[in-house]
């Protein structure tokens, strides 16, 4: 038995190596290539500041790499163009220490021009650069945080973190909460039920986690605490795998009402007392509402002692009837998309060659 239990450990160490070296290869592999694309970038702009050559070159230049190099891809009319805005962008990127130098390099190069592109601060570009390689975001996902805005959002939401955590735990606590949350993918009546926004968030669990963010397991929706001879169901209980603590999150429809921090304080209380194990950090709970009056969410967290944050939400309504009757016929939508596929067969030669 002991021997087959040694054979397992080497097998799951060796498995493990040969991920290791995998993943170091794919990250040399990209390296590689972003220097390369600079380096090609580097050569366009120099020659057509040297010799004065117009942008006309880089067509004839991509028809003759693909004529001679035929297996050699990545080398269209865009993606060159693409690399000569790449070398304008970051002109130094190796040839001094620029900050941003390592978080350019290890990002795939369909992150890097979707960065390029869209963020035009350098700042926010390298936030962005970060947050992807430490969450591993694939370009769809950087896309969606880009377009949320969500730079502007991390760690805005009220709390009394500060006051009720210790250092460095109420940095990331703080952290770890946004305002406004994005909601965009519900679609609510203007009258809808906090049981309606409930059920319709567990509906869309996974883009629910993806906007709260890293680390949150979710536990349980209106989980029962018994409390004396009472019981108590709040709206949802997670557990943040990075803070190591529970998360209770209550949900409101409309603004922020002070009662709503005892109430969430109790729940903390609570789950402190019955859930919380001796290694777990202390219960942070978060209120989320449609709208909230700043100072008045501060002055309601005075004398609350658990960790609680208040942030509001966002989230797209159900289309007014006016708007619907101007929207396209399935007829409509049908035809635009016939017409859409005869050029398909172009489209996609094109993107086999990017």
């Amino acid at each position: 038995m002991s021997e087959l239990a040694n054979y397992s450990g080497l097998l799951s160490e060796i498995k493990s190596r040969i991920a290791h070296a995998q993943t170091r290869a794919m990250q040399a592999v990209n390296s590689e290539l972003i220097r390369l694309y600079w380096h090609i970038g580097q050569l366009l702009a120099e020659r057509q500041d040297q010799e004065g050559w117009g942008k006309g070159v880089i067509p004839r230049l991509s028809q003759d790499i693909r004529n001679e190099l035929p297996e050699v891809k990545g080398f269209s009319e865009r993606n060159l163009k693409l690399m000569d805005q790449f070398y304008n962008t970051y002109p130094d990127l190796f040839s001094t220490d620029l900050i941003g130098q390592p978080l350019v390099a290890q990002l795939p190069w369909a992150h890097n021009v979707l960065l390029m592109q869209t963020i035009k601060d350098e700042a926010s570009r390298f936030w962005y650069m970060e947050q992807a390689l430490a969450h591993g975001w694939s370009r769809n996902i950087l896309k969606l945080q880009i377009e949320s805005g969500l730079h502007r959002r991390q760690g805005q939401a009220i709390s009394n973190f500060q006051q009720r955590l210790p250092s460095p735990q109420s940095d990331l606590a703080q952290q770890a909460l946004k305002d406004p949350y994005i909601f965009d993918f519900l679609t609510l009546e203007a009258r809808f039920h906090e049981r309606e926004l409930e059920t319709g968030l567990l509906a869309h669990l996974e883009k629910f986690l993806l906007e709260l963010g890293q680390g949150f397991a979710f536990v349980g929706r209106q989980y029962h605490l018994r409390v004396g001879e009472s019981d108590f169901y709040p709206d949802l209980l997670f557990y943040h795998l990075k803070l190591r603590c529970y998360m209770v999150i209550e949900l409101k429809r409309g603004e922020f009402k002070p009662e709503y921090a005892g109430k969430l304080n109790f729940y903390c209380n609570v789950v402190d007392d019955t859930l919380r194990h001796p290694q777990d950090a202390p219960t942070i709970g978060l209120i989320l509402c449609q709208g909230k009056d700043n100072v008045l969410a501060e002055y309601a967290l005075r004398g609350i002692d658990k960790p609680i944050g208040i942030a509001s939400y966002e989230l797209t309504r159900a289309l007014p009837a006016t708007l619907v009757s101007a929207l396209p016929s399935i007829e409509m939508l049908e035809a635009e998309l016939a017409a859409i596929a005869q050029f398909e067969p172009e489209i996609n030669g094109e993107i086999n060659r990017v």
